[in-house]
């Protein structure tokens, strides 16, 4: 029996291991770099230009990821299932759930100060990491669990210097942080039904979701503000404008990939990263950030909890998050890994 494992040890390829990791880490690389180029874009359309409506933005991003998706698909550049009366099941609840992350995202937003929904947004982690292990049935390891739960004290001790207490913006932050820990649970559950795949779930996603948005924002006046604003004649503001449309269906791309290769926590992770990196920026460029020791020791807990969970990921020879218990036997770990990978 212990020929037999040192021999299967022996024998398994390491070039798909190394394969897998580097897509791992490249994935999560790249949506970090997507997510923090779009704030950079976003920034300049509505705080330079004044462009007086971010959901005009959000359809302009779901038009152009319609688009191209549709356009890729006709040129048959890539494959997903045409539409038909099993769609709207298969892609349930992701698009309420989209919805409900956006709402509740810019209702917190406007009744918190930014260290405090800095804190109750760290709670998104937390509930992912649940999520997953309940809906998806994966387990964590240990040193996993542990960096998670750093990073979520981190953020406490970074806002506890700030405690006014608003009931109705908490309620709507930790409202979001419950629809952005589900919808990443169950888009990457979605990745694996048959027929719908990666662009599957972008495109019927977009489709589904840009009729109602349009519709809420010409109820709400928002539309014929977006279409009357005077810098429609500007080279500098239409050029970035498409920009932001191309890096919002670039960006909501990449963060299926993350998922598809990572975990949903990872990617959630990931995300927080960005986060704190924006606001260690925020330091010497922008002049918004007040400086003080325990908001300073709190953010670097946060990001060194990150930066360990991180590394535990992407630099572990097996897999540190798994949905099944370990194996008994060295035997049949390939072929439960690659049987993971197909299902």
């Amino acid at each position: 029996h212990i020929q037999l494992d040192q021999s299967e040890t022996v024998s398994a390829p390491p070039r798909p291991v190394k394969r897998a990791r580097l897509m791992k880490f490249a994935s999560a690389a790249f949506y970090a770099f997507c997510s923090f180029f779009i704030i950079v874009v976003n920034k300049n359309i509505l705080t330079e230009h004044k462009f007086p409506s971010f959901m005009f933005l959000g359809i302009g991003q779901m038009t152009a990821t319609i688009i191209i998706l549709y356009v890729a698909k006709m040129n048959k550049a890539i494959h997903f299932q045409d539409f038909d009366k099993s769609i709207p099941g298969k892609i349930f609840p992701l698009p309420l759930l989209y919805v409900g992350n956006h709402v509740t995202g810019l209702g917190g937003t406007q009744k918190l100060s930014l260290p405090m929904f800095t804190v109750l947004r760290k709670f998104t982690i937390l509930l992912t990491m649940i999520m997953e292990s309940r809906i998806l049935r994966k387990s964590f390891a240990p040193p996993l669990v542990c960096s998670v739960l750093a990073i979520v004290v981190g953020a406490l001790v970074a806002a506890s210097s700030d405690l006014s207490f608003n009931a109705e913006g908490y309620t709507f932050v930790l409202l979001n942080d419950v629809f952005t820990a589900a919808s990443g649970v169950y888009t990457k559950k979605k990745l694996g039904m048959e027929g719908l795949g990666k662009y599957g779930v972008l495109f019927y996603n977009a489709f589904i979701i840009i009729i109602p948005t349009v519709l809420a924002s010409a109820y709400t006046g928002d539309l014929e503000k977006a279409l009357t604003f005077e810098g429609w004649m500007s080279v500098t503001f239409v050029f970035y404008f498409l920009l932001s449309c191309v890096m919002g269906f670039i960006l909501m791309y990449s963060i299926i990939l993350c998922s598809y290769y990572n975990t949903a926590l990872t990617t959630t992770v990931v995300g927080a990263i960005k986060n704190v990196a924006v606001m260690y920026i925020g330091m010497f460029i922008g002049g918004d950030y007040i400086f003080s020791w325990t908001n300073f020791i709190g953010l670097n807990i946060c990001i060194s909890a990150a930066l360990i969970y991180s590394y535990i990921t992407f630099h572990s020879s097996g897999s540190s998050e798994t949905n099944v218990k370990p194996a008994e036997d060295k035997l049949s770990i390939h072929i439960t890994e690659n049987h993971l990978e197909k299902t």
